[in-house]
This record gives C-alpha cells, structure tokens and sequence, in this order.
C-alpha cells in the first residue's frame, strides 16, 4: 500500500498578518503614516489601531474609502485628503515584488492613490506573504494601468503596441469596474516584464493612461511574512 504525500498547509493570512505586524515597528509617535489597501493593509490598520487605543499618537492618510471606514472604525485619525501631506512613512502590500523591489500593485484597484501617497512618503514599507516574490514582474499577474473611460479602446490598443501584451478591460460581476476617481483599468497580460523602468516610461507616453501599476525604486523596505516569521530587506542592502 503506497501512502499519498500531502502537501502542507500554508496560511497565507497568517504570513500577512506577521507581515503587517511588523510594520507596525516602524511607526512612531507624532508621525503621518500612509495607510495602503488590500488584505494585508487591514491587518496593519487593525494593529495600528490597537497602538493607538494604548496611546500612539498618529495621524494617517488613507488610499481608499475602505482603508479610511476601517481605519477610522479603528481609532485612527485621518488628515482630509487635500491637505498638502507631509508623510513620514507609507505602507502598503502588493501583487508582485521582483528581486531588485520593483512592485506590480493595483489588483484592488487603488494603484493611484496608492501612488501618490508613496510618492509623498519619505519612507516606503512594503510587506507581502512570500508567494508575492518573482524572479521577474509579469506572467502569472497582469499589470493594472488605470485610464480614462474616454477612447479606452483606442487607449487599450496603443498600450498594446507599446508593450506587446495584451490589455483586457478589468470587469467585476459582469459590469465594468471603476475606480473611485471615476477611471477604468486595463489589465495588461505580458509573458513577463523584462525591463519594468523602461515600460513605466513607454507607458506614461500613451495618452488616456492616468497611472500604471509599476512601483520603480520606490520600495524603502521590504517585509516578507513566512512559515517560520519574517523576512526585512533595506533597498541599501538589495
């Protein structure tokens, strides 16, 4: 009789949520700290919260309606968000992290927000389960690119041209999914991204693209949630 070979178990939610747990470290009293969006980001925001229910004094900018009705349902107060930010730190998850940092994000669909507050943020956190490691950007994830409605046919053909992918309207449930800034995402299908920094570049020539979901030498830190705890990596030391 020959025994089958089970394939362990993996908590994924668990590696997040260590993940997120030790970002938390890296926030302080007094600071601004940009709050991210997707499963990960929610496990921040819930420990966040229990910081400051014990008396950590922060304020926070969120990058989504849900990330702000958790976040406030949390205790944490918010900065309205046309306030010029001055943010010490953001932190956020992603879809796909390559060996030199550079991220995929935007499979929930806040890619711009999500942006604009790294872009802000003097530091730039970023934690992951291990399963969101690749040896190269693309494949088994598309990349999100959030344009305007407007011509996104046309929009969607250039990309492709530029890219030699395959850019496919994102729908939810059988409607056309929208962000909250009123834009919808094209999801571009590529074998992989041999040079992203140079896509990002190609990309942002297309008119009708409002942002991409390539993060370029903007992760700060990297905070990979593993069976066995947490792996920490300083883009310095990449």
């Amino acid at each position: 009789m020959t025994s089958s070979t089970m394939t362990p178990f993996v908590d994924l939610d668990s590696e997040k949520r260590q993940a997120a747990l030790k970002a938390t470290e890296f926030v302080h009293d007094g600071m601004v700290v940009g709050l991210g969006t997707g499963t990960t980001s929610k496990h921040l925001i819930v420990a966040l919260g229990e910081r400051v229910r014990a008396g950590l004094k922060i304020q926070a900018v969120p990058t989504s309606h849900d990330t702000a009705a958790l976040a406030k349902q949390s205790g944490i107060p918010l900065i309205e968000s046309d306030n010029a930010w001055m943010i010490d730190v953001a932190i956020d998850g992603a879809d796909q992290v390559d060996p030199a940092l550079n991220l995929v994000k935007g499979g929930g669909g806040a890619l711009l927000k999500e942006k604009i507050v790294a872009a802000a943020a003097k530091r730039f956190i970023v934690m992951v389960d291990h399963t969101k490691l690749v040896p190269a950007l693309g494949g088994s994830f598309p990349l999100p690119i959030e344009v305007v409605p407007f011509g996104w046919g046309s929009t969607a053909r250039n990309i492709e041209e530029v890219s030699g992918g395959k850019a496919v309207l994102r729908q939810r449930n059988g409607t056309v999914f929208q962000t909250e800034a009123g834009h919808v995402i094209l999801d571009l299908h590529m074998p992989n991204i041999d040079d992203p920094a140079a896509l990002e570049v190609a990309l942002n020539q297309v008119p009708g693209i409002v942002e991409t979901g390539l993060f370029i030498g903007r992760t700060s830190i990297l905070i990979v949630g593993h069976g066995h705890g947490v792996d920490v990596t300083h883009a310095t030391e990449s």
